[in-house]
């Protein structure tokens, strides 16, 4: 059985392993119009995981490819709170 749902997820993990190989990092903007739609499919994936939706085989794809979930781990690493 064909699944489109599946499928298009496929191509847009696809498009993030690109963009990685490219960039050396999974953090698409949605700011840049060359990027934006994968962007906003790359928010989407951490919101689904966030509420719980995601399931165990797309989370264990994107975390094979170094994705991160929460993306203070990436702005603020060495900040403390004092």
């Amino acid at each position: 059985i064909w699944d489109l749902l599946e499928h298009e997820w496929n191509e847009h993990f696809d498009q993030l392993c690109a963009f990685k190989a490219h960039h050396g990092h999974c953090n698409v903007s949605t700011l840049d119009a060359h990027t934006k739609s994968l962007g906003k499919w790359v928010s989407r994936q951490r919101g689904f995981y966030k509420r719980n939706t995601l399931s165990s085989n797309h989370i264990q794809q994107l975390n094979s490819v170094g994705f991160i979930w929460d993306l203070l781990e990436i702005t603020l690493p060495f900040c403390q709170i004092i």
